[in-house]
């Protein structure tokens, strides 16, 4: 079957949800990134955004630029979107990265304290009886980066902020580390581990020469291995993921002793971990791990900015993003991911004729998998690294449907491979395998490339 009539074929399934009674559903959001700056005030055709970085912005409207970082009606719609979509979820994941990308001296604790105060205010007021997992992100700190392990004014402040959400023994460990864990909605057999991942951040100068920062390894080890013994099952949830990022290659997070003590935590403790969820990226991707005999043990899913800030870093092209938000279903009884739908709004057509967020895709349709449960996960892995069809597929939503380019065998090496190996040493022989590989996918069909066309003039619109 050619690929476009794969593509029209599957985009027309149905599944039966019939049975979903033990279904649970929650939210993820991360990346918001609010820029107060932003004004249109003063035209367009100059910079509207401090966080543009004086890159000229002559298509900004009401909703946000694509080289700029949130505007507040963006925040307020996307988060105005979650309560119309989904008012009542059991809980919210919010993993932070507040602050604009502006310099230091644009910003300051105050400044840092006041955005996540007024991000923390709104979520209130929208979902008042709604249970918040929050995650500080590497720009909820000033200076941006340096998360310190030990107790400081901002840990302290946002502890307060958010003590509605903490359990009482949740807040002292946050206030020292930045980190805890709760029993989920206070549920026997459930846990949720909100790390401080920031600490392991190789842009952290403060922990690099650190072996275990704020000894959360250890605490974390800890807790798992109790956890085991309770029969419990296990959310993580943080903000920089370990492994590397697929638009660039060979660009890791971690500082490598601190990637290697991560995966080595998820090997040892995988049976009762049932779900990754991080943020960082922008883009919508996942991360498989594997046992040292090749199984499929457990998944990140890396959920979409709200932001649509084009990345600077350097050997990125074009790194914008649509805004996205993310609800999970999770079964009630086990905590697998059953699956996701990513919603999202066209930055362009909001600019224009107002904000419209819709459905982007359902993991479980979009990829013909039964759920998202690691196996299910490495046979999406398989699939986009095997198939041009799913890889294009992938491409379009990595972006939430921004860049619609082809992913040309060098991009799908970067992305097959950040996927696939988190390991440092494993990614570098997955990228020297597979650009060695004469298993590159054939050329996109003529038919594909025409409505990869249409699917970007409406990008557009």
């Amino acid at each position: 079957m050619d690929c476009i009539w794969k593509i029209l074929f599957f985009s027309l399934l149905t599944f039966d949800r019939q049975g979903e009674v033990l279904t649970g559903h929650f939210w993820h959001i991360t990346d918001l990134h609010w820029d107060p700056t932003y004004s249109l005030a003063n035209g367009n055709s100059q910079s509207v955004c401090t966080s543009s970085g004086n890159r000229p912005t002559p298509h900004a409207g009401k909703f946000g630029d694509y080289l700029c970082d949130s505007p507040w009606n963006l925040i307020n719609s996307s988060l105005s979107a979650m309560r119309d979509i989904l008012p009542d979820p059991d809980f919210i994941i919010w993993t932070g990265d507040d602050t604009p990308h502006v310099p230091n001296e644009d910003l300051g604790e105050e400044a840092v304290l006041n955005i996540i105060g007024n991000l923390t205010h709104t979520l209130k007021e929208l979902f008042p009886y709604t249970k918040v997992y929050s995650a500080l992100g590497n720009h909820d700190y000033h200076p941006k980066n340096q998360l310190p392990p030990e107790q400081n004014l901002i840990y302290e402040q946002t502890q307060k902020m958010w003590e509605r959400w903490l359990d009482p023994p949740s807040r002292d460990t946050y206030k020292r580390g930045g980190y805890y864990t709760e029993k989920l909605l206070n549920q026997t057999g459930f846990r949720v581990l909100v790390l401080n991942t920031n600490l392991y951040y190789n842009q952290n100068k403060v922990t690099e020469n650190l072996s275990d920062p704020a000894d959360q390894f250890r605490w974390a080890d800890r807790v798992l291995t109790e956890a085991a013994k309770a029969n419990e099952k296990v959310y993580i949830i943080g903000h920089v993921p370990p492994g590397f990022f697929e638009k660039k290659r060979h660009k890791p997070w971690f500082q490598p002793e601190f990637n290697k003590h991560y995966v080595d935590l998820i090997q040892k403790h995988h049976d009762i971990i049932t779900g990754q969820f991080f943020g960082h990226h922008h883009t919508d991707s996942f991360r498989m791990f594997y046992s040292t005999s090749g199984s499929p043990i457990s998944v990140m899913f890396l959920t979409p900015g709200v932001t649509p800030w084009k990345t600077t870093l350097p050997g990125v092209v074009d790194g914008a993003n649509n805004p996205g938000i993310r609800v999970f279903e999770y079964d009630a009884k086990t905590l697998l991911v059953k699956d996701m739908v990513t919603y999202y709004l066209n930055l362009t057509h909001a600019n224009i004729a107002g904000p419209r967020w819709e459905k982007e895709y359902r993991l479980t349709e979009a990829f013909r998998v039964p759920d998202g449960s690691p196996a299910s996960m490495h046979r999406v892995l398989e699939r986009i690294a095997n198939d041009n069809c799913y890889l294009q597929k992938y491409y379009g939503f990595n972006s939430v449907n921004y860049d619609l380019s082809v992913c040309d065998a060098d991009c799908r090496i970067d992305h097959v491979c950040s996927m696939r190996e988190v390991d440092f040493q494993a990614y570098e022989r997955c990228v020297e395998k597979e650009g060695a590989s004469s298993t590159a996918p054939a050329p996109l069909t003529v038919a594909l490339a025409a409505v990869l066309g249409t699917w970007a003039s409406y990008k557009h619109f």
